[in-house]
């Protein structure tokens, strides 16, 4: 292995000076730096993580950052991963990735494992579940932002989605189009995404002076199988919903999936909107309308607020708000682009006008 030594050598300088440069000293002239960093490229010199932290004058850090993850499978998910990774990789910090696949258990051996690989900060959408073990890594020091989950109980970093108001503009549209009967399958109740999003959907009902109808709510656990279950519930319902609002997209596919088995047509017999805008959202037939969440702004946003948390410990925890855009297309019943009221356009344009402004910055 080519090593500190064999690039000192070429470069006809010291180990040290090699040090130094790849530690980005500044007692190192930009002259001997150029000569370092060529004989770096010429033998193709990788240096090791651990060997570069010991090196460091700040040696506390490793540039390492940890995130964990309900589901890797799930494409939102995906998204807020890639939003970490290229930020990390842009301030040549190395991710390490977990995959909870929401067990609490798995959750807690993963941050376990992060802190005994002293990564200089977290990134999670954490469950109630690891609550305590978070608040024991915020009260030991580490830097934390919870990401796409609020941890209210604890006073960290936080980057979300303005749940609340993407499910507000789902369902008023799906009542300006001429809905009452809206079924809400909704995901885990513990997480604050999935209680946010019913409360869009209850007080998109009371702005149309339609009551609650508790028979029309169901909750699962996030996942493709209790979508399935869950729709078909409601659609076995005497007097089944016209229209369901889902809670998330893997949800969102065991519910069509549950549709098309029991031969209802959508939007004719069943109106749909999910949330999440997915790929395939546009293959399907009918096209589906979604509540798009913006998953890699929230990964970016996550990443950058930890590397500042990390430089600037002492700072006030803030919470950064994104906010969703409804995107309708056909499996709620806006056949054409006429049939779109002006109720959801109005809330289109004013989606549009806000995007470029859609961090909001608090200090808790």
């Amino acid at each position: 292995m080519v090593g500190l030594k064999d690039v000192g050598r070429l470069a006809g300088v010291s180990v040290s000076t090699v040090s130094r440069v790849l530690t980005r000293s500044s007692l190192v002239n930009d002259v001997t730096r150029e000569r370092v960093q060529r004989a770096i490229d010429a033998l193709g010199y990788q240096p090791n993580r651990v060997a570069r932290r010991l090196l460091r004058k700040d040696a506390a850090r490793g540039n390492l950052i940890g995130l964990v993850v309900p589901d890797i499978e799930n494409p939102f998910f995906a998204d807020i991963v890639r939003g970490v990774e290229d930020v990390a990789r842009q301030r040549d910090y190395v991710l390490f990735l977990g995959n909870s696949d929401e067990d609490a258990q798995r959750e807690t051996r993963y941050l376990d494992l992060m802190r005994a690989e002293s990564v200089d900060g977290l990134i999670l959408p954490a469950s109630s579940d690891v609550e305590p073990v978070v608040a024991r890594f915020v009260a030991a020091g580490i830097p934390i932002v919870c990401v796409d989950r609020r941890m209210p109980g604890l006073d960290v970093d936080t980057v979300v989605a303005d749940n609340v108001r993407g499910a507000y503009d789902a369902v008023v549209h799906l009542l300006d189009v001429g809905h009452r009967r809206i079924g809400f399958v909704g995901g885990r109740p513990d997480l604050s995404t999935s209680r946010e999003r019913f409360d869009g959907y209850v007080r998109a009902l009371a702005s149309f002076d339609v009551p609650l109808d508790e028979g029309l709510v169901r909750n699962g656990d996030s996942r493709q199988e209790s979508g399935r279950r869950l729709a078909r519930e409601l659609l076995a319902l005497r007097r089944p919903p016209t229209a369901l609002l889902v809670g998330n997209n893997l949800m969102t596919l065991g519910a069509l999936e549950a549709i098309h088995l029991e031969r209802r047509r959508i939007p004719d017999d069943v109106a749909v909107i999910g949330y999440d805008d997915m790929p395939w959202a546009l293959a399907l037939n009918p096209p589906l309308t979604a509540v798009r969440q913006p998953g890699y702004e929230m990964g970016r946003c996550a990443a950058e607020l930890l590397l500042r948390r990390i430089h600037e410990p002492t700072r006030p925890a803030a919470v950064v708000t994104l906010d969703p855009q409804l995107v309708v297309r056909q499996s709620c019943g806006a056949r054409q682009p006429a049939a779109v009221s002006a109720t959801a356009v109005s809330a289109a344009a004013r989606l549009a006008v806000t995007a470029a402004s859609a961090i909001t910055l608090v200090a808790m």
